[in-house]
């Protein structure tokens, strides 16, 4: 298995604590239906431009595809790239989590 050297990446990543943590302004929260999430549908690494174009880096890659909430701002650039309108930008006092 080819050993992957974890500091070269395209992406950044929050760092652990509470530096870019978003706090309780965030006033839309992306929801996936994993129902239309071409990864969760084909259950394969397929599509993944939420992951590509979230400029926080808080989309995992992975099946099913995961949004660390804590950290998202909520600019919704997720919901525009996704080819199968998967994710759907709810109000923050709508959601159900």
């Amino acid at each position: 298995m080819e050993k992957r050297d974890e500091n070269i990446s395209a992406m950044c990543r929050p760092a652990v604590g509470e530096a870019g943590r978003t706090g309780d302004w965030r006033t839309v929260r992306p929801v996936i239906d994993p129902t239309r999430c071409i990864p969760a549908v084909k259950r394969k690494s397929a599509c993944f431009l939420c992951w590509l174009y979230c400029p926080e880096g808080v989309v995992k890659a992975t099946i099913p595809v995961e949004i660390d909430l804590d950290y998202c701002k909520g600019c919704g650039i997720c919901a525009e790239e996704c080819p199968a309108k998967a994710i759907q930008m709810v109000r923050e006092d709508q959601s159900d989590e």
